[in-house]
């Protein structure tokens, strides 16, 4: 890693009075892949985009890190990854550690006026004063005078929640939309795709408003202009899910003449790159651009600017808990492939999440596969997952034929498992703990720094506790059963991870240690063990499960996050039969001590049971 420093405040103030540095202006949207016409889609109406793209640089391998809105913003405005701030899971609330941050901070310590209209959403508590001005009516035309800016302008008007609102009127052709492999053929899923695509036409309106006010304004020539989306589109598969669909953004970068020392190498207008670039560079990029080096703590590399870093050879992307629904994956991808760990193979990828079912697609995507209807590639979305997965983009753009089994790319399968494993290690991932124990190890400091404290955070051995479960082989089973007597709970957690991926076979294998976990210390370890006992087990195995899964579903008791997990469970044991009403009526209450946004998830789950039980 290259050596770091950073210029503190009054140096940083110093330079600015030195030298003329650039506005930057960032356009940004929601829910949108690179489906616009820069990047070559025949079907998109982008007009405004056309034109800024032929003074732009267009990058071909620019990626979110996470396929959803909270963390991907999480990942900009600190320059982190959020697993290694505890953050990693949607709607999270951490903090930062004391050595840490947000970039606007950095900036404003620089002079610059730093506006923000207006979205924050991001899984951190902001460290005090982060932006001059956040609202709608945030503006670079409210600084003082002379002084450069940093703005951003977001606009909803893509997001996943516009595509299916109604009425609607289309103004792209169904017909002619492109309907990945992974969809099926119906005219909910075309209706959804064009509106899509309408959405991203307003959008493109929008842009054209504000760069209009920066020619207005006289201010072209003097700011580096980026537009980008926040993560893949908003359909079904892509966000949430970290696929190149989920995880693939435009980005473009404008850099007039006056400003051309600070243009990416190769810079040309209408120009494109291959350079990898993640959303963890943003934040590295800014400070390069403001004449800044990257303060150590932070894990990106900056693409230009006066401390432009060499390029990487992976990004990185992940998922965590999503809404309601517990998981755990990790992605790595270079210019031609993309592999993907899934750590909890025995979710399948299309898990209930309220929200996401109310896209007319993914509710008669579902029904099709309930009736049999759906073909090899469509149906692989509502079935368990493997363990890895492996995709060539060159040949397989929809990623849907696995490749990670096959023998000849067994030596890049293993390179690719090596850099998600180095860059774990490297950043201390503590998405390997539960989420409930992230916080209770980090109480009195951040998770972070509980991360980077190897008494309070043994990463290695859960690491490889993590991996075993995972790797779902009959025969790791007897390492899984040894794990169950290990003093840190979150390899005991593993553990029960391990024999519910195998379900009948592993709870035979591992009954004894599942049965005397129903009483671990960890409320963890109970919940996942009582779920593999109470699905796979016999009549009677699911009426011991029950009340253990009641009892760490008291949030008054265990808090937001053990709830979850036994919710999940309860839902879960539906699969053999709705859960009998007085079960339902026995849920306990949930913890109004905790974060308005934790509270959320266990109460969509006790209305998912209600309504599955009906």
């Amino acid at each position: 890693m290259q050596r770091r420093h950073f210029l503190g405040s009054a140096a940083a103030t110093a330079l600015a009075q030195q030298q003329p540095r650039p506005n930057i202006l960032w356009v940004t949207c929601e829910d949108i892949g690179p489906e616009i016409g820069p990047y070559g889609d025949k079907y998109a109406v982008t007009p405004v985009l056309d034109k800024f793209a032929r003074t732009a640089l267009r990058y071909d391998n620019a990626w979110s890190t996470a396929p959803v809105c909270a963390p991907a913003r999480t990942t900009i405005i600190s320059g982190m990854y959020p697993p290694s701030l505890g953050a990693e899971h949607m709607r999270s609330e951490v903090s930062l550690p004391p050595v840490a941050r947000m970039y606007p901070q950095y900036l404003r310590d620089a002079g610059y006026y730093c506006s923000n209209n207006v979205k924050t959403d991001y899984n951190l508590v902001e460290p005090g004063k982060v932006w001059d001005d956040s609202s709608n009516k945030a503006h670079w035309r409210n600084r003082a005078a002379g002084q450069p800016f940093f703005s951003i302008f977001n606009f909803v008007s893509t997001h996943e929640s516009q595509i299916r609102r109604r009425p609607h009127t289309l103004k792209h052709d169904p017909k002619e939309a492109r309907i990945p492999a992974y969809h099926p053929d119906t005219p909910e899923v075309r209706h959804d795709w064009a509106q899509y695509y309408d959405n991203i036409t307003t959008m493109d309106g929008q842009t054209g408003k504000v760069l209009s006010e920066l020619e207005q304004d006289g201010l072209a020539q003097d700011t580096i202009v980026f537009f980008y989306g926040d993560h893949g589109s908003g359909m079904p598969r892509s966000k949430r899910w970290p696929y190149n669909s989920g995880l693939r953004v435009p980005l473009l970068v404008s850099v007039p003449e006056k400003f051309r020392h600070l243009a990416p190498p190769g810079y040309r207008d209408g120009g494109h790159t291959d350079r990898l670039v993640g959303f963890v560079d943003l934040a590295p990029t800014l400070l390069s651009i403001a004449g800044m080096n990257t303060p150590a703590h932070m894990q990106g590399y900056a693409f230009m600017g006066a401390n432009t870093a060499p390029e990487q050879p992976y990004v990185y992307g992940f998922r965590g808990r999503m809404d309601e629904r517990v998981d755990m994956v990790r992605t790595v991808r270079d210019k031609r492939y993309v592999y993907i760990r899934n750590y909890m193979p025995h979710r399948i990828y299309g898990q209930h999440i309220g929200y996401m079912f109310e896209t007319p697609t993914t509710a008669v995507w579902q029904k099709m596969y309930k009736e049999g209807k759906l073909n090899e590639s469509q149906r692989i979305f509502w079935e368990k997952k493997p363990a890895e997965e492996l995709y060539d983009l060159d040949n397989d753009r929809d990623e849907v034929h696995n490749l990670a089994a096959k023998p000849e790319y067994r030596s890049r399968v293993a390179r690719m498992r090596k850099a998600q494993e180095d860059l774990a290690v490297k950043i201390r991932d503590v998405g390997f703990l539960p989420e409930g124990e992230i916080h209770e190890r980090a109480k009195g400091s951040t998770p972070y720094e509980m991360g980077h404290d190897a008494a309070k955070y043994p990463q290695a051995k859960i690491m490889a506790a993590a991996a075993l479960a995972a790797d779902t082989k009959p025969e790791s089973i007897g390492k899984i059963k040894a794990n169950f007597a290990d003093k840190d709970g979150a390899v005991r957690y593993w553990a029960a991870q391990g024999v519910l991926a195998r379900e009948a076979a592993g709870l035979e294998a591992a009954r004894k240690e599942i049965e005397a976990a129903l009483a671990d210390t960890s409320p963890y370890v109970r919940a996942i063990a009582a779920e593999a006992l109470g699905r796979f087990g016999s009549e009677q195995d699911r009426q011991k499960a029950i009340p253990v899964l009641l009892d760490v579903a008291n949030g008054e008791k265990h808090g937001a996050y053990a709830p979850v997990l036994a919710l999940n469970a309860l839902n879960y044991f539906q699969e053999r039969g709705p859960v009998p009403a007085d079960v339902i009526a026995r849920i306990p209450v949930l913890d109004p001590k905790s974060p308005r946004r934790a509270q959320e998830y266990p109460r969509r789950l006790v209305q998912t049971i209600l309504n599955e039980a009906k």
